[in-house]
């Protein structure tokens, strides 16, 4: 699992973190920066509730049919991506600054999932 972290990280322009964790304890399975001040795990954990807020939506709306494929936080300078693998067990998280391509982020994340998800 590391090994995919360690491709995404270098494959996504301007990224600046990535972490794969579960949705319902938060945990990191494997995590990356290139920034000392970003922890990718503590930004997972908190991350977590988001998934599982937006979840919990999805089934209240009666939207149970549909797949949650991401979720995007654009802050002032950077983006971050909260992307959920099919299985509704784990989660990738992405943070990147706003130089990076929302549609690279997007298709590089969705290139790994399989790979993500045949790994756990």
């Amino acid at each position: 699992m590391q090994s995919i972290v360690n491709e995404m990280l270098e494959s996504i322009p301007n990224c600046i973190a990535v972490c794969v964790a579960e949705i319902d304890s938060g945990m990191a399975l494997a995590s990356g920066s290139k920034d000392s001040r970003i922890e990718p795990e503590l930004a997972a954990a908190y991350n977590a509730e988001v998934v599982k807020q937006k979840l919990k939506a999805k089934r209240a709306l009666g939207l149970e049919n549909q797949n949650i494929e991401d979720i995007l936080i654009t802050l002032t300078e950077q983006y971050h991506v909260l992307a959920v693998v099919p299985n509704n067990v784990y989660f990738v998280y992405v943070a990147t600054t706003k130089e990076s391509n929302l549609a690279i982020i997007r298709n590089t994340i969705r290139k790994y999932m399989d790979k993500i998800g045949k790994q756990v």
